[in-house]
């Protein structure tokens, strides 16, 4: 099973170096991982994804734990939680027809065209990570010369403001 650990962390050099070598050197991968900047300049948040049943999270948890530069440490998938991912992603599409099917998927997909070039356009799409896998498949066939993704990024849900939103309408208020 994916998890998706939040750490509260220091801002000093060398911690994400720690973190993943700690993670390395006990043989779990990271699936995901991005790392910002939280709204006390002070700390950061790494939000990353492992993979593992609930015992092998609570030894990541607790080997996080002993970090001294780590603040907090929480599994947001054992929560309900709000996540996101970022792409961009070139896809050729040539003047005419193409170009036109590509920026109708992208409509569809809630994604936004962020450049044009002569043969290609560059598209941004953001969403849970289904969605990016989704859209990705649909846009393969035209062509994909180009693309990056960010880690995920996740958030507990408010106990009054989140519960009972539809995930549709979610996505929808935060894709624009």
């Amino acid at each position: 099973m994916r998890h998706v650990i939040s750490a509260l962390v220091h801002n000093v050099p060398g911690v994400l170096s720690h973190i993943s070598g700690m993670l390395a050197s006990r043989g779990y991968n990271i699936d995901s991982l991005a790392v910002g900047e939280t709204e006390n300049p002070d700390l950061s948040r790494m939000t990353f994804v492992v993979r593992g049943d609930d015992r092998v999270i609570e030894q990541v948890r607790k080997q996080l734990e002993k970090i001294v530069t780590v603040v907090r440490v929480e599994d947001v998938s054992a929560q309900d939680f709000v996540e996101r991912d970022l792409m961009l992603v070139r896809v050729s599409a040539p003047p005419g027809g193409k170009r036109s099917e590509v920026r109708e998927l992208t409509d569809i997909f809630r994604g936004r065209i962020v450049d044009v070039g002569p043969e290609d356009v560059v598209i941004e799409i953001a969403g849970q990570e289904t969605k990016i896998q989704a859209f990705i498949e649909r846009i393969r066939p035209y062509g994909i010369t180009d693309l990056v993704r960010t880690g995920r990024i996740a958030m507990v849900r408010s106990a009054t403001l989140g519960s009972g939103a539809d995930e549709p309408a979610a996505e929808a208020a935060t894709s624009e």
